[in-house]
């Protein structure tokens, strides 16, 4: 079962070598089904591709959620009256948030943590957003939970917490576990405080099919850019002209599946990792899923994690959903 650490989010990068060498060899050795975790997606040349696949025109997520952001950022800022404290769970370049912190910022002096183990994406958001009138930026390089609760900690008296989840990286838990991390998020707010949770929703499946496999190959290239890393950082001798990128959508799950297929029977050699991996040919890596939603499930899904809907914004050009939870 592929579990990950958030994909749709530039500059989600790996820690230590260790952990990384880790990773790939208990993803890979493992029985049946191949597979690596989607942080290792985003180093520096991944983190600027996906950047580009939000600018592909079969790719409308990021569109959508700039549209959606743009529509509901006063009224969000209506909806949560005296001081807040903005968080942001894996930022990225900001793009987006930019029109939420304008509007609060017509209202209040705003802090605005972004939250990200990567430097390169914290330092990329600083540049987007630090120039805005009356907006502290305040990076918080930590994993999502640990910063959420550091940032927490820094709240003042008599204000309240906004945490946003955008991009909708929801969508690359496997359901359970995404719903386990919306619990684990009102564990750290108090009742009053907010989420704003995007969210990706059932579309066609040539749409899904196209965002995800574009004829630019730009996606493919992101993808086979895992294997790069790990020849870069392991030592590893990945073939990347013998690995194909295939998109998959699983309908009994609505999800959108990446692999890495093997075109040859081959053996790499993992150096560092201390291992060797066969590959029969035909035979896949699963590297990222995504997770797609309807407004309903939504809903419910907050409500059993302890929060209140209390308002949700649709973009029908590209079927997304932005949904303002409310801690109870």
């Amino acid at each position: 079962m592929q579990t990950t650490t958030l994909f749709s989010m530039p500059g989600i990068t790996a820690g230590r070598k260790g952990d990384i060498a880790a990773d790939v060899r208990d993803g890979l050795l493992r029985a049946g089904q191949k597979e690596l975790p989607s942080k290792y997606l985003y180093d520096h040349l991944g983190s600027a591709l996906f950047e580009a696949i939000c600018l592909l025109p079969e790719y409308g997520l990021n569109r959508a959620g700039g549209r959606v952001m743009r529509k509901s950022a006063e009224e969000i800022t209506q909806t949560l009256p005296g001081p807040v404290l903005i968080a942001e769970l894996g930022s990225g370049n900001g793009v987006n948030t930019r029109w939420l912190l304008e509007a609060f910022s017509q209202r209040q002096a705003t802090r605005y943590f972004p939250i990200d183990i990567s430097a390169t994406a914290l330092a990329r958001c600083r540049s987007e957003l630090g120039s805005l009138d009356s907006v502290d930026v305040i990076p918080v390089e930590r994993s999502y939970l640990d910063g959420l609760t550091e940032v927490a900690s820094r709240r003042l008296p008599g204000e309240s917490l906004l945490a946003l989840f955008l991009g909708s990286t929801i969508g690359n838990f496997d359901r359970p576990e995404g719903e386990l991390f919306l619990r684990q998020i009102r564990e750290v707010l108090r009742p009053g405080d907010a989420l704003l949770l995007a969210t990706d929703l059932e579309k066609s499946i040539r749409d899904l099919l196209l965002a995800y496999d574009d004829p630019a190959g730009v996606t493919a290239a992101f993808n086979l850019n895992m294997l790069a890393r790990i020849n870069k950082e392991l030592a590893a001798d990945f073939d990347l002209a013998t690995f194909a990128h295939q998109a998959v959508w699983n309908g009994e799950h609505r999800r959108i599946e990446m692999h890495l297929r093997s075109t040859v029977p081959q053996t790499v050699r993992i150096p560092v990792a201390q291992c060797s991996v066969s590959f029969a040919k035909g035979e896949t890596i699963w590297t990222e899923s995504c997770h797609k939603f309807n407004c309903v499930e939504v809903v419910r899904m907050a409500n059993r994690a302890g929060f209140h809907c209390k308002a949700q914004w649709v973009d029908y050009e590209w079927p997304f959903a932005q949904s303002l939870l409310t801690a109870q």
